[in-house]
């Protein structure tokens, strides 16, 4: 056993055993390193955000070179803390709305883009496809589940006994990629407790290399 000498390296590993003494119950030590960490992160973002957001496309251009356009995006952003007066809270919907309907019109074409499309384009024109079976059979059964998970979600018409079945086998797809995501969660969230006994046992204890 070789200890380490580094301070940092002792309080990593008292935080470590703070958020893992949450398997025995709630505690103090928990909230201590929970809130911690929640803190950390939030001025670390807002201090990312000022310098390489804020600073060079809103302060930089509006009080130093003039660019009076720039007091639009100003008074949106101030519009988020009309959330804390009640008089004039409803002011919150006009940067909400403007963000959710931005990101939605570029995110919406960009994932059907790069998902959907792409995905179908390379199963289906891959040079070759017809003549490997089982490529052809994925490339079918990926194709049937994009079509019956579409018509699960299609709600305007009242299902018939076709659209129905369709709707069922959508579900089924729905749940296969639901579990296959969890179970992607659940590999990172081992991955990350691999990575603090690691660290617990080689940079804190030095037990291993």
């Amino acid at each position: 056993m070789n200890l380490a000498h580094s301070l940092w390296i002792w309080v990593g590993a008292f935080l470590t055993f703070c958020i893992f003494s949450f398997l025995y119950k709630d505690n103090p030590l928990y909230k201590f390193a929970e809130h911690l960490f929640v803190g950390v992160s939030v001025g670390y973002s807002i201090s990312i955000s000022y310098h390489n957001v804020l600073y060079p496309d809103l302060i930089v251009p509006l009080f130093k070179h003039g660019q009076l356009l720039n007091i639009i995006p100003l008074l949106f952003g101030l519009c988020y803390f009309a959330r804390f007066i009640p008089q004039v809270s409803w002011l919150i919907r006009l940067p909400m709305g403007l963000v959710l309907g931005f990101g939605a019109g570029a995110a919406i074409p960009a994932t059907l883009q790069a998902s959907v499309i792409k995905q179908i384009q390379g199963a289906v024109l891959t040079p070759g496809i017809f003549a490997r079976w089982d490529f052809f059979l994925w490339a079918l059964i990926s194709f049937i589940g994009l079509i019956c998970t579409v018509i699960y979600f299609f709600f305007s018409k009242e299902r018939v006994k076709s659209t129905k079945f369709a709707a069922e086998v959508g579900i089924i797809f729905l749940m296969v990629g639901f579990g296959a995501s969890f179970g992607y969660t659940v590999m990172a969230r081992i991955s990350l407790l691999i990575g603090r006994f690691q660290f617990l046992l080689r940079d804190w204890l030095g037990i291993i290399r």
